[in-house]
């Protein structure tokens, strides 16, 4: 039996929750300054997040136990987690990285292994093209995992990502016509591959099993997508702004799938890189981008569903 979501019965305001890139915690080598867990769960308990994603291997203990105990030390619920792997290539089995997160998250009561179809190189500034093969092992590999994760009482939710083999409008299209596995509609990533999220969450509401938040300032995301910028300047430009500041109506998105019966998580994620601690040289500090995001999401989830009290009260 799948596990329920945690907030499958609550309003809106219940399930919103946090994601550490918002803080800059990235798996990408090089990619900034990384904050602590500590200075990370704390804030995130302080705004009235409610959860968590579990953040890149290594922000975490590595125990399963351990994560568990040190999300509930925070009182944070555990989401789920963003899992990178090849999934185009034959002669690579990415089930059994898979099958070790999905165990870590049941351990802490998670709901939803998230994958992206990675090239097999450090980070998003370049992508393979994979040939018919290659795309039809990657969908072979989508339903394999999908399956695996229903056995073990999990959801598996494919995400469309820049720099990742499934990327565009059309690539996400193929993957909702050619295998079972739900979606991670991320609203920035997907704007910046030229999709449109509105259009995809009214499309395919009842394919999309989890969701991350994104805004994102659009002169920056068509720089990225012409080549001008890589992904990783564009991030560190300010390409993702806190909701409400940039160019994704985050406001119709939500009222879209929640008027479909979206019952998962939202997540905040404002991918961000910090060239050096909070306050230091010049260094903005995450936080307010994270209380910002919070109440923009408290007041369209007001304006969808009637008042509510914040995430964390």
């Amino acid at each position: 039996m799948r596990i329920t979501p945690p907030g499958a019965d609550a309003p809106l305001v219940r399930r919103i929750a946090g994601a550490p890139i918002s803080w800059g915690v990235c798996e990408v080598p090089g990619w900034g300054h990384q904050l602590a867990p500590d200075v990370v769960l704390r804030q995130m308990r302080d705004i009235g997040l409610a959860a968590t994603e579990f953040g890149p291997d290594g922000f975490l203990p590595d125990a399963p136990a351990a994560k568990a105990e040190i999300l509930s030390a925070y009182g944070l619920r555990a989401v789920g987690q963003f899992v990178p792997v090849v999934l185009h290539d034959p002669d690579h089995d990415p089930l059994p990285r898979v099958e070790t997160a999905m165990a870590d998250l049941l351990v802490a009561g998670a709901t939803t292994v998230v994958v992206a179809a990675v090239g097999g190189g450090d980070g998003y500034d370049d992508r393979p093209a994979p040939d018919a093969d290659g795309w039809s092992t990657l969908l072979a590999n989508l339903d394999r995992i999908d399956e695996a994760a229903a056995e073990a009482g999990l959801t598996a939710a494919l995400h469309p990502h820049v720099g990742t083999l499934v990327e565009t409008a059309e690539e996400t299209r193929r993957v909702l016509d050619g295998c079972r596995i739900a979606l991670c509609l991320d609203t920035g990533h997907y704007l910046i591959g030229g999709g449109d999220p509105v259009a995809l969450a009214a499309r395919a509401p009842d394919r999309i099993a989890h969701v991350h938040l994104k805004d994102v300032r659009r002169h920056l995301a068509d720089q990225v997508r012409s080549g001008e910028l890589t992904y990783t300047q564009g991030v560190a430009e300010g390409m993702y702004a806190p909701l409400g500041a940039g160019d994704v109506d985050i406001a119709a998105i939500v009222r879209v799938l929640e008027s479909h019966g979206y019952s998962g998580w939202y997540v905040l994620e404002q991918d961000t890189v910090l060239p050096a601690p909070p306050g230091q040289d010049g260094a903005h500090d995450p936080l307010n981008d994270a209380k910002a995001s919070l109440e923009r999401l408290l007041s369209f989830a007001e304006a969808a569903t009637g008042p509510s009290h914040p995430a964390g009260a």
